[in-house]
């Protein structure tokens, strides 16, 4: 098997930028995009997770330098960012990127989402930003809200039961609280994910070590769907290089003899 990892390049006014739990405040830039991704690719990346954060949180577009960075790179995209309806979708679609990932926030309209899904097959993920919160009585909910948003859209295991059932073959799963945090990825959650749709999953939020990455990758042995994990901030903090995580999770998943 193998497990794929996506550098994940957030852009803001055109920089290339970090954020703490999906907060579009007082981003912290990493200089220009195109040479991010550039640099992505020479270290081995094959896939790069490309957000486009003022389209995610409707205060303009990077669209124009987005579809230029695919333009330019010689490997797979994942396009995100203010993708929820079907102009930002074909607008997505239209720059070449191998995959769009359909906001959190498209999911007030699943039935929008199952036709899109319909229509273009693998090339649509769906965004799955989870809180996860106990309640009074100690159960836990799995609520859907975008990323720094407080609105939720629906319960976690209700929205992957419908999008099952219209066909959605890949699921990108953060909880929201994990993201940038460098605290680790939510084990139980994607167990349970992975567990109850047969879908892909890719692991989002929370990396901080390359442990944590071969703890994915090593958990993707026993849940085949679990196939790639988004790094972000780890990377861009130095925590290790791309790289050397490749190496890692190469190891980790390789055949034993």
């Amino acid at each position: 098997m193998s497990f794929t990892l996506l550098p994940a390049i957030d852009v803001a006014d055109g920089q290339s930028v970090r954020l703490t739990q999906g907060q579009a405040s007082s981003p912290s830039a990493h200089g220009d995009a195109l040479d991010t991704a550039r640099s992505w690719q020479a270290q081995g990346a094959e896939w790069i997770h490309l957000v486009d954060l003022d389209a995610a949180f409707d205060r303009g577009s990077n669209a124009e330098l987005l579809a230029a960075v695919v333009a330019e790179l010689d490997v797979r995209v994942q396009l995100s960012g203010g993708i929820h309806d079907i102009d930002s979708l074909e607008q997505a679609l239209d720059t070449g990127c191998d995959r769009v990932n359909i906001g959190t926030a498209g999911l007030h309209d699943l039935a929008w989402c199952e036709q899109a899904i319909a229509r273009h097959g693998e090339r649509v993920a769906v965004a799955l930003d989870v809180r996860v919160d106990e309640t009074p009585d100690g159960s836990v909910r799995h609520r859907l809200a975008p990323r720094g948003s407080s609105r939720e859209v629906g319960d976690l295991w209700d929205t992957l039961g419908q999008l099952d059932h219209g066909g959605c073959q890949r699921y990108v799963v953060t909880d929201v609280s994990k993201d940038g945090m460098l605290s680790g990825p939510n084990m139980e959650l994607y167990r349970t994910v992975t567990g109850t749709t047969s879908a892909a999953v890719i692991a989002s939020g929370g990396i901080a070590t390359i442990d944590d990455l071969v703890t994915l990758a090593r958990a993707g042995r026993r849940a085949p769907n679990l196939e790639g994990s988004v790094v972000g901030k780890a990377l861009y903090e130095g925590r290790f290089t791309l790289p050397e995580a490749l190496q890692e999770v190469a190891l980790a998943t390789a055949p034993e003899p």
